[in-house]
């Protein structure tokens, strides 16, 4: 290992901040198990608690229709085609139900940029989705719907943040992000929101009170001084607001195919990315453990990386496994698919040392917890542990 990283680590470990220069010197330079190392100090001592999380929840995808054109997205559909789909309220109300009984306590609601739903239908979901099920926390449209419910309404964005968050918004996912760097987002889409304001959309909701998490899709066509300036720019605004709760990323899972749009026509054929593994992830989430110091937590990526990736992801930066993720349409979409029960989850956390606790989107605990930590039941649906959890497929 460089004899600059040495001393670079052990600032991080002890909480200073590096710069965007000592970060790239990481990514660049640092060995994979002393970055974990420092990584898991670093985790510690934010987390000197017995505990690592998960949380349970559902991935509802109320719609594929998108006006937008992604280039590692396999999942969203033109609004004409055949296959494109606004869920019925029946059906979406039916899915929480059945999240509900199997201890999730939250919905994970995202869809494409549909051009013609008007705000008003998002707002009688939001308020259908409350009055049925009031325990249930919306986590709900990604940063680039929010910026295009602001486009079509024609209103502000204060404004559609403040009408969504009285209809029953609870928070907002991190998704969307990709890179935040918009050479970066201008190759790999178009139609989408570009950098400032992707954060611009996370800065308003903060200032309103609200809370968000913050994401990074990587191992495509962006450098890794690009992926450095992401972490970057999520840094700066989490010094301004405070209002990020969680960093989540993940690896370019490169699309099996995508027939209804012409991927290559500005020469970006992603689906021939090769695919970034194990170790790529396990380096990129450690580097962002250390350079986050103002994100509290760091979830692991099980969805894309599978069991034993994501169980050491834990000792590279992690403290939290993520969600169950009764269901998930849009990495499976692109041929990504592991499936892992809340038994299996409970074990990779305590495999790799600790006690297994269910929270919510803000890790609060939401379980009864035993010493010994031998009986853990949800706080607020009984015991999903008793319970054969299927993974359930939208239509």
């Amino acid at each position: 290992m460089s004899s600059a990283i040495t001393p670079l680590l052990e600032r991080a470990v002890a909480g200073e901040r590096l710069s965007p220069e000592q970060g790239l010197e990481l990514l660049q330079n640092g060995d994979l198990l002393e970055l974990g190392r420092a990584a898991d100090a670093v985790t510690r001592r934010l987390h000197p608690e017995p505990y690592r999380t998960y949380n349970i929840d559902r991935n509802i995808n109320y719609s594929n229709a998108c006006t937008a054109v992604c280039d590692f997205c396999a999942f969203y559909r033109p609004a004409d085609h055949p296959e494109a789909y606004v869920l019925p309220l029946e059906t979406l109300l039916q899915k929480i139900e059945e999240t509900v009984a199997l201890g999730g306590d939250q919905i994970l609601l995202q869809g494409g940029l549909h051009p013609k739903l008007p705000l008003e239908w998002y707002e009688d979901l939001l308020r259908a989705m409350r009055k049925a099920f009031p325990q249930v926390n919306v986590h709900g449209f990604s940063p680039p719907e929010l910026y295009h419910f602001a486009k079509i309404s024609k209103l502000p964005l204060k404004t559609v943040l403040e009408r969504l968050k009285d209809a029953g918004l609870g928070s907002v996912p991190g998704g969307g992000g990709e890179i935040l760097v918009d050479r970066v987002r201008k190759q790999i889409t178009r139609g989408k929101v570009l950098t400032d304001d992707w954060l611009n959309v996370n800065r308003v909701w903060h200032e309103l009170g609200g809370r968000s998490s913050a994401t990074m899709m990587f191992g495509h066509v962006e450098t890794l001084a690009e992926r450095i300036e992401h972490l970057e720019r999520l840094r700066q605004l989490q010094d301004e607001t405070g209002g990020f709760t969680a960093f989540i990323c993940w690896t370019f899972q490169p699309p099996d195919e995508a027939p209804w749009y012409d991927n290559r026509k500005d020469g970006t054929d992603m689906s021939q990315i090769p695919p970034s593994g194990g170790f790529e992830y396990l380096k990129t989430q450690a580097v962002a453990r250390l350079y986050l110091d103002n994100f509290p937590n760091i979830q692991s990526s099980w969805v894309t990386q599978g069991e034993k990736i994501g169980q050491m992801a834990l000792l590279f930066g992690a403290n939290d496994m993520g969600s169950l993720m009764i269901e998930e349409n849009v990495v499976a979409q692109a041929g990504t698919v592991y499936h892992l029960s809340l038994e299996t989850i409970r074990r990779c956390i305590t495999e790799a040392g600790y006690i297994p606790r269910q929270r919510n989107v803000y890790y609060e605990y939401i379980d009864e917890y035993s010493p010994d930590g031998s009986a853990l039941s949800a706080g607020s649906a009984g015991s999903p542990e008793s319970v054969d959890l299927p993974v359930l497929q939208s239509p």
